[in-house]
């Protein structure tokens, strides 16, 4: 976890400065206490000149000369480093500070006289401003160390200016990019003079958004990295250079994770994870913090019944939209809040991010009474209460479950009843801190919830997010929350530009629409699941296959109600398993000897009618396979995939004969007629092929053209024709 990871105790954290506050420089330097006095005495540090504050902490605004005496008002942050509210003390005092190299005085002095100026002008956009032009001046004289690289040989393909975002602090400082390495050098060498990351232990990058402008760029590293990702923010289009330069260097996920997750490879915690990296949240940034849904409803019961669907949260709509007695009173004040927000995500995170938490809060602890003191208060004020629509964040489905621990022992003050704020309470299903996640886990995985999620989904990711969508389903939120709500580039007046982005970085964004039709449902199994024993081997092709003894229990009311005469004739003669997941299709050779199937496991299928044995298995892909045909001849199955792609398989050299790569989305159903291939896709097309067959004798039987293509308004999923060869 980015906020429990072992930090060392002597090295100033950058939190202490205020939000969008700078650290220029920092100098080893003697405090010298009772100067000229019989009493005089020096303490060690380290004296660091911020845009506001050189840490003690002293508001430069403040000062009435400096250089010689101090200030009205002298913050104490982390006394003897127990981490609690901030200090305060009143009245004027006098500093004096004695540094290691007394050449530098001079220039000291001088910075300090340059951000003095700069926080006494009246207006703070004009305070922006001034500082900015002092930092933007400083980074053009600073150019990367070359004396850093870790060999000698390395080649520099590239060197710009970058800030690294961690939650609360943007870091200044040259970013240069070698052949082997990716380098980011911090121009007040903080954490550390250089952070080095090697190309190779990249595992993956994302392009960012900040401040609700495409600048950002995060990189992800190996887990043992000491740096597990770095977020790096740029005022300019340099930064595609820097994603194009390491592509190279990841190897790319080219499958679907929508459709690996319909089809059960994915977890919905993974796919609510990717989904969530794809629309730039970040937990690098507290403002587009990865957002998760409550998924249950009961904190009451000593049990949790997740066969029960009454426990579940109702996931079309937002959570302000849950409780109707209330919806109608919010609407008027409904686009002043959000369900995200840098508050919000502190708020569940106080336990183990204390010093996050002051830093955004001016040095104090929120009022015990509106902590995180228990589960099912904090699901009650969402229901009930006037301005309080949070999401959950990923802690509460994952395995660390620090945050809901008071391990630090901070003194987060009593609430009105005398009660001292602790640990968080917890629903009486959860036996133990380790409990409560992992119940929450399984109510994520649970039926209910599969079946459900991609309606949550339209919501915070999807069609319902903006427009029409999001006016029905009561999920409009403040205008400058969405992505293109605001041109902060386009706005002249230095304060409102500060105001604005003050509000966007402190009030919450909403994630970028990653879909603007209908989200997919999840493929959950109406059956009893058909999974092999485990001495089932589906390489074995000559394997026995045996019939089964299960009938199907689970048949719809549509199915025994289908309107055939001979209804009450049909009888199950017998059944085998032969696929691990639901069979899409079949097709039988002309003389029924054998039945070629296809599944949602990916595999096609050959069986032997007259000796009951599975004669051959094929996958093409690790996608499902949705249809299959056999052409005339018998001699050749077809079959459609998931992942775009028709496939040719021949049946007597047992092996893939083709691919017609034709669709931009799933193909989800083929049929034959009149030599002719009709392909239905996802992609929201029907295609027809002209199948013509090879003039030359070989493997490839048919070659396949195009002769129309016809468009639908929504995916298509499934095609048949009648013997007039009607459509």
């Amino acid at each position: 976890n980015k906020f429990t990871r072992k930090k060392k105790h002597k090295k100033i954290s950058l939190l202490l400065l205020n939000l969008e506050e700078y650290c220029f420089e920092q100098h080893r330097a003697n405090h010298i206490l009772h100067k000229c006095s019989h009493h005089e005495r020096k303490i060690r540090g380290s004296l660091k000149i911020c845009s506001k504050s050189p840490i003690i902490k002293i508001p430069l605004r403040d000062c009435i000369k400096t250089g010689k005496h101090g200030e009205n008002g002298v913050y104490f942050i982390k006394e003897h480093n127990v981490v609690a509210p901030y200090k305060i003390e009143r009245g004027k005092m006098e500093y004096v500070f004695e540094l290691d190299v007394p050449g530098k005085v001079e220039d000291v002095v001088e910075t300090l006289l340059q951000l003095h100026r700069a926080s006494c002008l009246d207006n703070l956009g004009d305070q922006t401003a001034m500082i900015t032009a002092i930092l933007q001046s400083r980074l053009a004289r600073t150019s990367f160390d070359k004396n850093r690289f870790q060999n000698i040989s390395e080649k520099l393909h590239m060197e710009c200016k970058a800030e690294m975002v961690t939650p609360l602090v943007t870091n200044p400082g040259p970013v240069c990019i070698t052949d082997t390495n990716l380098y980011f050098q911090p121009l007040n060498g903080y954490p550390k003079p250089v952070v080095q990351i090697t190309l190779q232990d990249v595992r993956r990058i994302y392009k960012r958004r900040h401040g609700l402008m495409p600048l950002g760029l995060e990189v992800f590293c190996t887990e043992d990295d000491l740096c597990s990702n770095i977020y790096l923010k740029r005022p300019d289009d340099l930064y595609f250079y820097i994603a194009t330069y390491l592509e190279h260097h990841v190897a790319e996920h080219t499958e679907s994770y929508m459709l690996q997750w319909q089809r059960g490879h994915l977890s919905n915690y993974q796919y609510l994870l990717h989904l969530n990296n794809l629309a730039d949240r970040s937990c690098n940034d507290l403002s587009q913090y990865p957002g998760f849904p409550w998924t249950i409803h009961d904190y009451s019961s000593s049990e949790l019944d997740l066969s029960n669907p009454g426990t579940f949260q109702d996931l079309s709509k937002p959570v302000g939209a849950l409780n109707k007695e209330w919806l109608e009173r919010l609407l008027t004040r409904y686009q002043e809040i959000h369900y995200s927000s840098p508050g919000y995500v502190l708020f569940y995170l106080v336990r183990i991010a204390p010093e996050y938490t002051l830093s955004l809060q001016n040095g104090r602890f929120d009022n015990a009474d509106r902590m995180f003191n228990s589960i099912a208060e904090t699901w009650k004020n969402c229901l009930d209460g006037a301005m309080d629509f949070k999401e959950l964040i990923p802690e509460f489905y994952g395995d660390d479950v620090s945050f809901l621990v008071n391990s630090l022992k901070l003194d987060l003050g009593n609430r009105q009843g005398g009660q001292m704020v602790d640990d968080v309470e917890l629903p009486p299903w959860a036996s133990s801190p380790k409990d409560f996640p992992q119940k929450s886990k399984d109510a994520l995985e649970s039926n209910y919830v599969s079946e459900h999620l991609h309606e949550w989904i339209d919501l915070i990711f999807g069609y319902k997010q903006k427009g029409s969508g999001a006016v029905g389903a009561h999920n409009v939120f403040h205008p400058l929350t969405y992505e293109g709500g605001v041109d902060l580039n386009s706005i002249q007046d230095p304060d409102e530009k500060v105001a604005m982005l003050t509000q966007i970085l402190e009030f919450g964004q909403t994630p970028k629409q990653l879909f603007v039709t209908p989200h997919s449902r999840r493929i959950t199994p109406k059956f009893k699941s058909l999974s092999q024993t485990s001495s089932y081997n589906a390489s074995m092709a000559d394997s026995q296959v045996s019939p089964g003894e299960e009938s199907f229990e689970d048949l719809t009311e549509e199915s025994k109600t289908l309107a055939w005469n001979n209804i009450t004739k049909l009888q199950l003669h017998e059944h085998y398993k032969i696929h691990k997941e639901a069979v899409t299709g079949i097709t039988v050779s002309r003389n029924g000897s054998s039945v070629f199937t296809t599944s949602q496991d990916s595999t096609l299928k050959m069986f032997s009618k007259e000796s009951k044995m599975l004669q051959s298995s094929i996958s093409f892909s690790n996608m499902a396979l949705s249809s299959c045909l056999l052409l005339p001849g018998d001699a050749t199955v077809i079959t459609s995939s998931w992942d775009n792609n028709v496939y040719f398989y021949s049946v007597a050299f047992g092996r893939r004969q083709d691919t017609l790569m034709g669709h931009d989305d799933a193909v989800s159903k083929i049929c034959w007629h009149d030599n002719r291939l009709y392909s239905a896709s996802w992609d929201s097309t029907v295609k027809v092929w002209s199948g013509v067959p090879a003039e030359m004798p070989g493997t490839k039987r048919y070659h396949f053209d195009l002769l129309a293509e016809l468009e639908h308004d929504v995916r298509v999923d499934t095609i048949s024709l009648n013997p007039a060869s009607t459509l």
